[in-house]
Protein backbone atom coordinates (compact mmCIF):
# COMPACT_ATOMS: atom_id res chain seq x y z
CA UNK A 1 0.00 0.00 0.00
CA UNK A 2 1.24 3.93 -1.05
CA UNK A 3 1.13 4.79 2.35
CA UNK A 4 2.56 8.58 1.31
CA UNK A 5 -1.23 8.17 -0.67
CA UNK A 6 -3.60 7.44 1.79
CA UNK A 7 -2.00 10.02 4.45
CA UNK A 8 -2.77 12.72 1.70
CA UNK A 9 -6.24 11.14 1.36
CA UNK A 10 -6.98 11.65 4.77
CA UNK A 11 -8.11 15.01 4.18
CA UNK A 12 -10.22 14.11 0.98
CA UNK A 13 -12.94 12.85 3.04
CA UNK A 14 -14.79 9.72 2.10
CA UNK A 15 -16.45 9.36 -1.27
CA UNK A 16 -20.41 9.87 -1.66
CA UNK A 17 -21.90 6.34 -2.32
CA UNK A 18 -23.04 5.32 -5.74
CA UNK A 19 -26.77 4.84 -7.04
CA UNK A 20 -27.92 2.88 -9.67
CA UNK A 21 -31.30 3.95 -11.38
CA UNK A 22 -32.70 3.56 -14.63
CA UNK A 23 -34.62 5.89 -16.83
CA UNK A 24 -35.82 6.77 -20.37
CA UNK A 25 -33.42 8.40 -22.81
CA UNK A 26 -34.67 11.61 -24.16
CA UNK A 27 -33.55 14.04 -26.56
CA UNK A 28 -34.93 17.91 -25.70
CA UNK A 29 -33.99 21.53 -26.42
CA UNK A 30 -32.69 23.41 -24.01
CA UNK A 31 -35.74 25.09 -21.57
CA UNK A 32 -37.20 28.30 -22.18
CA UNK A 33 -35.53 30.05 -20.29
CA UNK A 34 -37.27 33.76 -18.67
CA UNK A 35 -35.39 36.82 -20.09
CA UNK A 36 -32.05 36.96 -17.87
CA UNK A 37 -31.62 39.27 -14.83
CA UNK A 38 -29.84 42.74 -15.20
CA UNK A 39 -29.06 42.62 -11.71
CA UNK A 40 -25.63 40.81 -12.48
CA UNK A 41 -23.85 38.00 -14.35
CA UNK A 42 -25.83 35.34 -15.78
CA UNK A 43 -24.28 32.32 -17.43
CA UNK A 44 -26.84 31.98 -20.12
CA UNK A 45 -25.53 35.06 -21.26
CA UNK A 46 -22.06 35.09 -20.86
CA UNK A 47 -21.71 31.13 -22.40
CA UNK A 48 -23.02 32.48 -25.97
CA UNK A 49 -23.99 29.71 -28.28
CA UNK A 50 -23.10 27.42 -25.55
CA UNK A 51 -26.23 28.67 -23.66
CA UNK A 52 -28.83 27.15 -26.77
CA UNK A 53 -27.45 23.95 -26.50
CA UNK A 54 -29.90 20.96 -26.67
CA UNK A 55 -29.44 18.72 -23.48
CA UNK A 56 -29.89 14.59 -24.15
CA UNK A 57 -32.07 12.75 -21.20
CA UNK A 58 -30.58 9.32 -21.08
CA UNK A 59 -30.78 6.32 -18.68
CA UNK A 60 -28.13 7.13 -15.61
CA UNK A 61 -25.88 4.48 -15.69
CA UNK A 62 -23.71 4.83 -12.44
CA UNK A 63 -20.52 3.36 -13.47
CA UNK A 64 -19.21 3.40 -9.80
CA UNK A 65 -21.42 0.77 -8.83
CA UNK A 66 -20.15 -1.58 -11.74
CA UNK A 67 -17.44 -3.70 -9.54
CA UNK A 68 -19.24 -4.06 -6.34
CA UNK A 69 -20.40 -7.37 -5.74
CA UNK A 70 -24.14 -7.73 -5.88
CA UNK A 71 -24.21 -7.50 -1.71
CA UNK A 72 -23.36 -4.21 -2.09
CA UNK A 73 -24.78 -3.17 -4.97
CA UNK A 74 -28.02 -4.22 -4.65
CA UNK A 75 -29.31 -2.54 -1.66
CA UNK A 76 -28.71 0.72 -3.48
CA UNK A 77 -30.68 -0.61 -6.64
CA UNK A 78 -33.85 -2.03 -3.94
CA UNK A 79 -34.12 1.49 -2.32
CA UNK A 80 -33.08 3.58 -4.85
CA UNK A 81 -34.56 2.76 -7.88
CA UNK A 82 -36.35 5.85 -8.60
CA UNK A 83 -38.39 6.08 -11.45
CA UNK A 84 -38.23 9.11 -13.64
CA UNK A 85 -34.21 9.96 -12.85
CA UNK A 86 -32.07 10.71 -15.43
CA UNK A 87 -28.53 11.95 -16.59
CA UNK A 88 -26.99 14.25 -19.28
CA UNK A 89 -23.88 16.08 -20.48
CA UNK A 90 -23.88 19.57 -20.44
CA UNK A 91 -21.00 21.58 -22.41
CA UNK A 92 -19.46 24.25 -20.65
CA UNK A 93 -16.78 26.74 -21.74
CA UNK A 94 -13.40 25.20 -20.09
CA UNK A 95 -12.44 28.92 -19.15
CA UNK A 96 -15.92 31.27 -18.18
CA UNK A 97 -13.23 33.83 -18.18
CA UNK A 98 -12.72 33.29 -21.92
CA UNK A 99 -15.57 31.32 -22.52
CA UNK A 100 -15.82 32.14 -26.55
CA UNK A 101 -12.29 30.55 -26.84
CA UNK A 102 -13.46 27.55 -28.48
CA UNK A 103 -12.16 25.38 -25.78
CA UNK A 104 -14.94 23.51 -23.59
CA UNK A 105 -16.07 20.61 -21.17
CA UNK A 106 -18.27 18.17 -20.30
CA UNK A 107 -19.99 17.89 -17.30
CA UNK A 108 -22.05 15.21 -16.22
CA UNK A 109 -25.55 16.24 -14.73
CA UNK A 110 -28.41 14.13 -12.78
CA UNK A 111 -32.05 15.11 -12.08
CA UNK A 112 -35.02 13.25 -10.30
CA UNK A 113 -38.71 14.01 -11.33
CA UNK A 114 -39.97 13.68 -7.55
CA UNK A 115 -41.91 17.04 -7.51
CA UNK A 116 -45.78 17.12 -7.74
CA UNK A 117 -46.51 19.41 -11.30
CA UNK A 118 -49.21 21.09 -9.35
CA UNK A 119 -47.42 22.13 -6.41
CA UNK A 120 -43.48 22.15 -8.05
CA UNK A 121 -41.29 25.29 -6.56
CA UNK A 122 -38.62 24.30 -8.44
CA UNK A 123 -34.87 22.64 -8.50
CA UNK A 124 -32.10 21.96 -5.77
CA UNK A 125 -28.61 21.32 -7.21
CA UNK A 126 -26.76 19.78 -4.60
CA UNK A 127 -23.05 18.81 -4.24
CA UNK A 128 -21.36 15.99 -1.35
CA UNK A 129 -17.92 17.70 -1.00
CA UNK A 130 -14.44 16.75 -1.03
CA UNK A 131 -13.31 19.01 -2.71
CA UNK A 132 -13.74 16.43 -5.42
CA UNK A 133 -16.34 14.30 -4.91
CA UNK A 134 -18.67 13.16 -7.60
CA UNK A 135 -22.14 14.44 -7.18
CA UNK A 136 -24.65 12.84 -9.75
CA UNK A 137 -25.94 10.16 -7.27
CA UNK A 138 -26.31 12.89 -4.71
CA UNK A 139 -29.51 14.07 -6.44
CA UNK A 140 -31.89 10.71 -6.15
CA UNK A 141 -30.21 10.10 -2.60
CA UNK A 142 -31.96 12.93 -0.93
CA UNK A 143 -34.89 12.65 -3.21
CA UNK A 144 -35.36 9.20 -1.40
CA UNK A 145 -34.38 10.95 1.58
CA UNK A 146 -36.14 13.95 1.81
CA UNK A 147 -39.28 13.17 0.43
CA UNK A 148 -41.07 15.89 1.91
CA UNK A 149 -38.89 18.59 0.19
CA UNK A 150 -38.79 15.93 -2.95
CA UNK A 151 -42.46 16.56 -3.57
CA UNK A 152 -42.66 20.15 -4.51
CA UNK A 153 -38.61 20.22 -5.88
CA UNK A 154 -37.12 17.92 -8.13
CA UNK A 155 -33.32 17.58 -6.92
CA UNK A 156 -30.09 18.14 -9.10
CA UNK A 157 -27.02 16.50 -9.13
CA UNK A 158 -23.76 17.22 -10.64
CA UNK A 159 -20.08 15.94 -11.45
CA UNK A 160 -17.95 19.11 -10.77
CA UNK A 161 -15.66 20.10 -13.86
CA UNK A 162 -12.66 17.05 -13.84
CA UNK A 163 -14.52 14.70 -11.48
CA UNK A 164 -16.19 11.68 -12.19
CA UNK A 165 -18.19 11.10 -15.79
CA UNK A 166 -17.63 14.84 -16.47
CA UNK A 167 -13.96 15.92 -18.12
CA UNK A 168 -11.63 14.75 -15.89
CA UNK A 169 -8.28 15.87 -14.57
CA UNK A 170 -5.86 13.39 -14.73
CA UNK A 171 -3.09 14.14 -12.48
CA UNK A 172 -2.19 11.13 -9.50
CA UNK A 173 0.62 10.94 -6.89
CA UNK A 174 0.86 7.20 -6.42
CA UNK A 175 4.60 6.10 -6.13
CA UNK A 176 6.70 6.91 -3.38
CA UNK A 177 9.46 8.18 -2.59
CA UNK A 178 7.67 10.84 -4.95
CA UNK A 179 7.40 13.97 -2.87
CA UNK A 180 4.58 16.30 -2.67
CA UNK A 181 6.21 19.28 -4.08
CA UNK A 182 6.90 17.11 -7.45
CA UNK A 183 3.57 15.58 -7.51
CA UNK A 184 1.89 19.57 -7.69
CA UNK A 185 4.64 20.61 -10.28
CA UNK A 186 3.90 17.44 -12.44
CA UNK A 187 0.11 18.75 -12.24
CA UNK A 188 0.72 22.08 -12.60
CA UNK A 189 2.03 21.10 -16.04
CA UNK A 190 -1.37 19.67 -17.02
CA UNK A 191 -3.50 21.49 -19.58
CA UNK A 192 -6.77 21.27 -17.46
CA UNK A 193 -4.98 22.44 -13.92
CA UNK A 194 -5.90 26.19 -14.13
CA UNK A 195 -9.56 25.63 -14.68
CA UNK A 196 -10.29 23.35 -12.00
CA UNK A 197 -11.76 25.53 -9.43
CA UNK A 198 -14.74 26.65 -7.59
CA UNK A 199 -14.83 29.93 -9.44
CA UNK A 200 -15.38 27.92 -12.52
CA UNK A 201 -17.99 25.47 -11.20
CA UNK A 202 -19.63 28.00 -9.85
CA UNK A 203 -20.29 29.43 -13.53
CA UNK A 204 -21.01 25.91 -14.61
CA UNK A 205 -24.06 25.39 -12.15
CA UNK A 206 -25.71 28.74 -13.26
CA UNK A 207 -25.31 27.25 -17.03
CA UNK A 208 -27.41 24.23 -16.12
CA UNK A 209 -29.87 26.82 -14.32
CA UNK A 210 -30.16 28.28 -17.76
CA UNK A 211 -30.51 25.18 -19.55
CA UNK A 212 -33.20 23.62 -17.18
CA UNK A 213 -35.48 26.90 -17.31
CA UNK A 214 -34.98 28.54 -13.73
CA UNK A 215 -34.74 32.35 -12.86
CA UNK A 216 -33.48 30.73 -9.70
CA UNK A 217 -31.23 28.12 -8.13
CA UNK A 218 -32.13 26.25 -5.07
CA UNK A 219 -29.53 24.35 -3.36
CA UNK A 220 -27.63 22.06 -0.65
CA UNK A 221 -24.56 21.72 -0.64
CA UNK A 222 -22.18 19.28 2.35
CA UNK A 223 -18.81 19.79 3.30
CA UNK A 224 -16.81 21.52 0.75
CA UNK A 225 -20.11 22.05 -1.22
CA UNK A 226 -20.71 24.74 1.45
CA UNK A 227 -18.01 26.44 -0.25
CA UNK A 228 -19.01 26.19 -3.85
CA UNK A 229 -22.61 27.31 -2.88
CA UNK A 230 -21.26 30.85 -0.83
CA UNK A 231 -19.53 31.38 -3.53
CA UNK A 232 -22.02 30.62 -6.14
CA UNK A 233 -24.33 32.93 -3.71
CA UNK A 234 -21.50 36.27 -4.43
CA UNK A 235 -20.91 36.14 -7.79
CA UNK A 236 -24.90 34.95 -8.60
CA UNK A 237 -27.15 36.48 -5.50
CA UNK A 238 -30.31 37.48 -8.19
CA UNK A 239 -30.17 33.91 -9.21
CA UNK A 240 -29.74 32.62 -5.49
CA UNK A 241 -32.57 30.56 -3.76
CA UNK A 242 -32.48 28.80 -0.81
CA UNK A 243 -29.52 27.64 0.43
CA UNK A 244 -28.66 24.81 2.95
CA UNK A 245 -24.73 24.93 3.64
CA UNK A 246 -24.55 21.26 5.70
CA UNK A 247 -21.15 21.06 7.75
CA UNK A 248 -19.75 24.33 7.00
CA UNK A 249 -16.08 25.64 6.16
CA UNK A 250 -15.15 28.69 7.44
CA UNK A 251 -16.96 30.50 4.74
CA UNK A 252 -15.25 34.26 5.98
CA UNK A 253 -12.20 33.41 4.43
CA UNK A 254 -10.71 34.32 1.29
CA UNK A 255 -8.99 30.45 1.21
CA UNK A 256 -9.85 27.08 2.57
CA UNK A 257 -6.78 27.23 4.43
CA UNK A 258 -8.07 27.97 7.77
CA UNK A 259 -10.39 25.11 7.86
CA UNK A 260 -7.87 22.68 7.36
CA UNK A 261 -5.71 24.53 9.84
CA UNK A 262 -7.92 23.14 12.34
CA UNK A 263 -8.48 19.55 11.33
CA UNK A 264 -5.65 17.66 13.10
CA UNK A 265 -6.92 19.65 16.38
CA UNK A 266 -10.56 18.67 15.50
CA UNK A 267 -9.34 15.15 14.84
CA UNK A 268 -7.77 14.53 18.28
CA UNK A 269 -10.42 16.48 19.87
CA UNK A 270 -13.01 13.75 18.71
CA UNK A 271 -10.84 11.24 19.14
CA UNK A 272 -10.39 11.67 22.71
CA UNK A 273 -13.42 13.56 23.66
CA UNK A 274 -16.40 11.26 22.37
CA UNK A 275 -14.60 8.17 20.56
CA UNK A 276 -12.70 6.85 23.40
CA UNK A 277 -15.57 7.74 26.60
CA UNK A 278 -17.90 5.54 23.88
CA UNK A 279 -15.38 2.70 24.22
CA UNK A 280 -14.69 3.16 27.84
CA UNK A 281 -18.82 2.92 28.41
CA UNK A 282 -19.12 -0.31 26.96
CA UNK A 283 -15.71 -1.26 27.73
CA UNK A 284 -17.67 -5.41 28.51
CA UNK A 285 -19.20 -5.03 24.58
CA UNK A 286 -16.46 -4.41 23.15
CA UNK A 287 -13.70 -6.45 25.06
CA UNK A 288 -11.72 -3.32 25.81
CA UNK A 289 -8.66 -2.81 28.13
CA UNK A 290 -10.30 -0.38 30.37
CA UNK A 291 -13.09 1.64 31.15
CA UNK A 292 -11.63 5.06 31.72
CA UNK A 293 -11.12 6.92 28.53
CA UNK A 294 -7.76 8.30 29.33
CA UNK A 295 -6.26 4.62 30.46
CA UNK A 296 -7.72 3.44 27.05
CA UNK A 297 -5.70 6.36 25.43
CA UNK A 298 -2.22 5.23 27.41
CA UNK A 299 -2.98 1.38 26.46
CA UNK A 300 -3.64 2.61 23.13
CA UNK A 301 0.09 4.51 23.14
CA UNK A 302 1.84 2.01 24.87
CA UNK A 303 1.11 -0.58 21.70
CA UNK A 304 2.69 2.25 19.60
CA UNK A 305 -0.71 4.47 18.90
CA UNK A 306 -0.45 6.75 15.56
CA UNK A 307 3.47 6.27 15.91
CA UNK A 308 3.44 2.87 14.54
CA UNK A 309 2.88 2.22 10.70
CA UNK A 310 -0.38 -0.25 11.80
CA UNK A 311 -1.73 2.18 14.32
CA UNK A 312 -1.94 4.64 11.29
CA UNK A 313 -3.21 2.38 9.06
CA UNK A 314 -5.98 1.91 11.35
CA UNK A 315 -6.31 5.38 12.13
CA UNK A 316 -6.80 6.45 8.56
CA UNK A 317 -8.57 3.21 7.06
CA UNK A 318 -10.85 2.62 10.60
CA UNK A 319 -10.84 5.36 13.12
CA UNK A 320 -11.32 8.63 10.72
CA UNK A 321 -14.10 6.91 8.46
CA UNK A 322 -15.93 6.78 11.67
CA UNK A 323 -15.50 10.76 12.67
CA UNK A 324 -17.59 11.21 9.81
CA UNK A 325 -20.54 8.61 10.25
CA UNK A 326 -20.59 7.91 14.18
CA UNK A 327 -22.78 5.28 13.22
CA UNK A 328 -19.46 3.78 12.17
CA UNK A 329 -18.13 3.78 16.10
CA UNK A 330 -18.60 0.10 16.99
CA UNK A 331 -16.10 -0.63 13.94
CA UNK A 332 -13.66 2.09 15.31
CA UNK A 333 -13.64 0.47 19.02
CA UNK A 334 -13.07 -3.12 17.81
CA UNK A 335 -10.23 -2.06 15.69
CA UNK A 336 -8.75 -0.06 19.11
CA UNK A 337 -9.42 -2.79 21.32
CA UNK A 338 -7.81 -5.59 19.25
CA UNK A 339 -4.70 -3.16 18.60
CA UNK A 340 -4.71 -2.95 21.52
CA UNK A 341 -5.30 -6.72 23.04
CA UNK A 342 -2.41 -8.13 20.59
CA UNK A 343 0.05 -6.00 21.88
CA UNK A 344 0.35 -3.29 18.58
CA UNK A 345 2.24 -4.09 15.73
CA UNK A 346 4.20 -6.64 18.52
CA UNK A 347 1.57 -9.25 18.12
CA UNK A 348 1.58 -9.41 14.17
CA UNK A 349 5.58 -8.59 14.11
CA UNK A 350 5.72 -11.41 11.25
CA UNK A 351 3.37 -9.52 8.79
CA UNK A 352 3.32 -6.40 6.98
CA UNK A 353 1.32 -3.45 8.60
CA UNK A 354 -1.49 -3.51 5.86
CA UNK A 355 -1.80 -7.42 6.32
CA UNK A 356 -1.66 -6.95 10.19
CA UNK A 357 -4.61 -4.39 9.46
CA UNK A 358 -6.20 -7.01 7.57
CA UNK A 359 -6.35 -9.35 10.18
CA UNK A 360 -7.67 -7.01 12.73
CA UNK A 361 -10.50 -6.45 10.70
CA UNK A 362 -11.50 -9.63 9.93
CA UNK A 363 -11.24 -10.19 13.64
CA UNK A 364 -13.35 -7.13 14.80
CA UNK A 365 -15.85 -8.26 12.46
CA UNK A 366 -16.46 -11.76 13.90
CA UNK A 367 -18.16 -9.60 16.88
CA UNK A 368 -21.32 -9.97 17.82
CA UNK A 369 -21.85 -6.69 18.52
CA UNK A 370 -21.74 -5.29 14.90
CA UNK A 371 -24.50 -4.63 12.96
CA UNK A 372 -24.93 -6.12 9.10
CA UNK A 373 -23.46 -2.86 7.83
CA UNK A 374 -20.32 -2.55 10.40
CA UNK A 375 -19.67 -6.01 9.45
CA UNK A 376 -19.61 -5.62 5.87
CA UNK A 377 -17.19 -2.45 6.21
CA UNK A 378 -15.11 -4.28 8.65
CA UNK A 379 -15.16 -6.75 6.15
CA UNK A 380 -14.36 -4.11 3.20
CA UNK A 381 -11.73 -2.46 4.99
CA UNK A 382 -9.72 -5.97 5.05
CA UNK A 383 -9.95 -6.24 1.50
CA UNK A 384 -8.96 -2.93 0.82
CA UNK A 385 -6.41 -3.21 3.66
CA UNK A 386 -3.42 -5.04 0.94
CA UNK A 387 -4.81 -2.73 -1.89
CA UNK A 388 -2.68 -0.67 -3.89
CA UNK A 389 -3.83 3.21 -3.69
CA UNK A 390 -3.57 6.34 -5.68
CA UNK A 391 -3.78 9.59 -4.63
CA UNK A 392 -6.21 12.08 -6.68
CA UNK A 393 -4.88 15.44 -7.14
CA UNK A 394 -8.27 16.77 -8.15
CA UNK A 395 -8.69 17.37 -4.12
CA UNK A 396 -5.18 19.64 -4.01
CA UNK A 397 -5.95 21.89 -7.57
CA UNK A 398 -9.02 22.50 -6.47
CA UNK A 399 -8.70 24.00 -2.70
CA UNK A 400 -5.38 25.17 -3.64
CA UNK A 401 -6.58 27.22 -6.44
CA UNK A 402 -9.39 28.73 -4.70
CA UNK A 403 -7.51 31.17 -2.55
CA UNK A 404 -4.31 32.11 -1.12
CA UNK A 405 -2.40 29.46 1.21
CA UNK A 406 1.14 30.48 2.85
CA UNK A 407 3.90 29.27 0.64
CA UNK A 408 6.66 29.78 3.07
CA UNK A 409 8.61 26.66 3.89
CA UNK A 410 9.32 28.09 7.50
CA UNK A 411 5.71 28.49 8.22
CA UNK A 412 4.46 25.01 7.35
CA UNK A 413 7.32 23.18 9.28
CA UNK A 414 6.65 25.32 12.00
CA UNK A 415 3.10 24.29 11.69
CA UNK A 416 3.81 20.74 11.32
CA UNK A 417 5.69 20.88 15.05
CA UNK A 418 2.69 22.88 16.05
CA UNK A 419 0.35 19.80 14.94
CA UNK A 420 2.70 17.04 16.19
CA UNK A 421 3.30 18.33 19.57
CA UNK A 422 -0.90 19.77 20.16
CA UNK A 423 -2.36 17.41 18.13
CA UNK A 424 -0.16 13.90 18.87
CA UNK A 425 -3.03 11.50 17.84
CA UNK A 426 -3.25 12.66 14.34
CA UNK A 427 0.04 14.66 14.35
CA UNK A 428 2.38 11.57 12.84
CA UNK A 429 0.36 11.73 10.00
CA UNK A 430 0.13 15.09 9.16
CA UNK A 431 2.09 16.70 6.34
CA UNK A 432 2.83 19.99 5.08
CA UNK A 433 0.00 20.28 1.86
CA UNK A 434 0.43 20.37 -1.83
CA UNK A 435 -0.91 23.95 -1.28
CA UNK A 436 2.13 25.28 0.37
CA UNK A 437 3.49 24.88 -3.52
CA UNK A 438 0.73 25.09 -5.45
CA UNK A 439 -0.35 29.18 -6.67
CA UNK A 440 -3.72 30.31 -6.37
CA UNK A 441 -5.37 31.78 -9.66
CA UNK A 442 -8.44 33.15 -7.35
CA UNK A 443 -9.84 33.68 -4.19
CA UNK A 444 -13.67 33.57 -2.95
CA UNK A 445 -15.36 36.87 -4.08
CA UNK A 446 -15.88 39.69 -0.92
CA UNK A 447 -19.40 38.69 1.27
CA UNK A 448 -22.51 40.43 0.39
CA UNK A 449 -24.15 43.20 2.33
CA UNK A 450 -27.40 42.17 4.19
CA UNK A 451 -29.34 44.25 0.77
CA UNK A 452 -27.99 41.88 -1.71
CA UNK A 453 -27.31 38.23 0.67
CA UNK A 454 -29.38 35.64 0.03
CA UNK A 455 -30.95 33.71 2.77
CA UNK A 456 -28.55 30.63 3.99
CA UNK A 457 -29.39 27.91 6.72
CA UNK A 458 -26.12 26.12 8.26
CA UNK A 459 -26.06 23.13 9.74
CA UNK A 460 -22.95 22.31 12.30
CA UNK A 461 -22.86 19.22 14.52
CA UNK A 462 -20.75 20.19 17.56
CA UNK A 463 -17.60 17.56 17.35
CA UNK A 464 -17.18 17.62 13.29
CA UNK A 465 -14.12 16.83 12.62
CA UNK A 466 -13.72 17.43 9.25
CA UNK A 467 -15.25 21.12 9.13
CA UNK A 468 -14.76 21.84 13.05
CA UNK A 469 -18.09 23.74 14.29
CA UNK A 470 -16.24 26.87 15.19
CA UNK A 471 -16.11 27.58 11.01
CA UNK A 472 -19.98 26.94 11.13
CA UNK A 473 -20.21 29.46 14.17
CA UNK A 474 -17.87 31.94 12.57
CA UNK A 475 -20.15 31.59 9.52
CA UNK A 476 -23.37 32.32 10.43
CA UNK A 477 -22.01 35.50 12.55
CA UNK A 478 -20.42 37.23 9.93
CA UNK A 479 -22.84 36.51 7.00
CA UNK A 480 -25.74 38.43 6.46
CA UNK A 481 -29.14 36.53 6.44
CA UNK A 482 -27.56 33.38 7.59
CA UNK A 483 -29.30 31.22 10.23
CA UNK A 484 -27.48 28.29 12.13
CA UNK A 485 -28.64 25.26 13.29
CA UNK A 486 -26.09 23.18 15.84
CA UNK A 487 -26.54 19.98 16.89
CA UNK A 488 -25.24 19.38 20.47
CA UNK A 489 -22.72 16.11 20.94
CA UNK A 490 -22.85 14.75 17.53
CA UNK A 491 -19.67 14.38 15.83
CA UNK A 492 -21.20 13.08 12.28
CA UNK A 493 -19.99 15.12 9.00
CA UNK A 494 -22.72 15.86 7.30
CA UNK A 495 -26.17 16.51 9.35
CA UNK A 496 -29.29 16.63 6.71
CA UNK A 497 -31.60 14.29 7.10
CA UNK A 498 -31.00 14.00 10.67
CA UNK A 499 -33.98 11.79 11.81
CA UNK A 500 -35.22 14.25 14.18
CA UNK A 501 -38.09 16.55 14.16
CA UNK A 502 -35.81 19.61 15.58
CA UNK A 503 -33.35 19.20 13.08
CA UNK A 504 -35.70 18.32 9.76
CA UNK A 505 -38.49 19.73 10.19
CA UNK A 506 -36.34 23.76 10.21
CA UNK A 507 -34.58 22.12 6.88
CA UNK A 508 -37.89 21.00 5.51
CA UNK A 509 -39.69 24.31 6.36
CA UNK A 510 -37.17 26.50 5.11
CA UNK A 511 -36.94 24.35 1.40
CA UNK A 512 -40.76 24.77 1.18
CA UNK A 513 -41.38 27.94 2.50
CA UNK A 514 -38.38 29.99 2.77
CA UNK A 515 -38.63 30.69 6.04
CA UNK A 516 -35.46 30.68 8.33
CA UNK A 517 -35.34 29.60 11.74
CA UNK A 518 -34.27 31.94 14.51
CA UNK A 519 -30.45 33.05 13.91
CA UNK A 520 -29.24 30.23 16.47
CA UNK A 521 -31.19 27.01 17.46
CA UNK A 522 -29.49 23.80 18.99
CA UNK A 523 -31.03 20.30 18.28
CA UNK A 524 -29.85 17.42 20.55
CA UNK A 525 -28.02 14.52 19.08
CA UNK A 526 -28.93 11.12 18.79
CA UNK A 527 -27.72 7.82 20.85
CA UNK A 528 -24.59 6.35 19.70
CA UNK A 529 -24.84 3.12 18.40
CA UNK A 530 -26.41 0.78 20.88
CA UNK A 531 -26.68 3.26 23.73
CA UNK A 532 -30.02 4.60 24.84
CA UNK A 533 -29.20 8.21 25.70
CA UNK A 534 -27.32 10.89 24.88
CA UNK A 535 -23.79 11.68 26.32
CA UNK A 536 -22.79 15.37 27.24
CA UNK A 537 -19.37 16.56 25.83
CA UNK A 538 -18.14 19.61 27.67
CA UNK A 539 -21.54 21.25 28.31
CA UNK A 540 -24.29 22.06 25.93
CA UNK A 541 -24.48 25.04 23.03
CA UNK A 542 -25.01 28.54 24.36
CA UNK A 543 -28.17 31.05 22.81
CA UNK A 544 -26.16 32.38 20.32
CA UNK A 545 -24.46 29.15 19.26
CA UNK A 546 -21.03 29.74 21.29
CA UNK A 547 -19.58 25.99 22.62
CA UNK A 548 -17.85 25.68 25.75
CA UNK A 549 -15.90 22.82 24.59
CA UNK A 550 -12.59 24.36 23.08
CA UNK A 551 -9.92 23.23 20.45
CA UNK A 552 -7.68 21.71 23.07
CA UNK A 553 -10.18 20.12 25.60
CA UNK A 554 -9.02 19.51 29.09
CA UNK A 555 -9.20 15.98 28.10
CA UNK A 556 -6.44 16.25 25.32
CA UNK A 557 -4.44 18.00 27.59
CA UNK A 558 -4.06 15.22 29.64
CA UNK A 559 -3.26 12.89 27.00
CA UNK A 560 -0.86 14.88 25.07
CA UNK A 561 0.93 15.70 29.13
CA UNK A 562 0.61 11.56 29.44
CA UNK A 563 1.43 10.97 25.86
CA UNK A 564 4.82 13.12 26.67
CA UNK A 565 6.02 11.42 29.92
CA UNK A 566 5.23 8.04 28.29
CA UNK A 567 7.84 9.06 25.43
CA UNK A 568 10.10 10.39 27.86
CA UNK A 569 10.39 7.25 29.65
CA UNK A 570 11.13 5.45 26.39
CA UNK A 571 14.16 7.54 25.63
CA UNK A 572 15.77 6.92 29.13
Amino acid sequence: MNTTAVRRGLLAGLATASLLLSGVAAATPAASAPPPSTAGPDAGVLAGPLAEQAVVWEACTWPDLADLPPEQRDPYLAILNLPGTQCASVTVPRDWHHPDDGHTLQVRVSRTSTADPARRQGLIMTNPGGPGGAGVMLAPLLAVSAPTVAREFDFWGMDPRGIGESTRFTCEADTDPLTYEEAVTGCLDEELAPFITTEQTAHDLDLIRHLAGEEQLHYFGGSYGTWLGSWYQRVFPHHSGRFVLDSAVDLTRTSLQETWDLQPRSRDRQFQDAMLPYVARNAELFGASSDDPQQLRRDWEEVGGTRSMLGQLITIMGIVPAMYDTGQYPVAALLITEYIALGGEAGLEDMEPEEGLATLARRAATHDALTPRQKAALLELADEATEPVSYDMTFDAIRCQDGPWNQSAGYWRNWVKDVQRKAPFIGPLTEVPGCAWWPNVTKMPAKLSSMRAPTTLVLQSELDAATPYEGGLRSARILANTSLVSVDNEGSHGVYPYGTTCVDDKVDTYFLTGRLPAQYSTCQALPLPGETETFEVAGSIGPKGTIKIKMRTDEVKEANAMLRELMREAAR
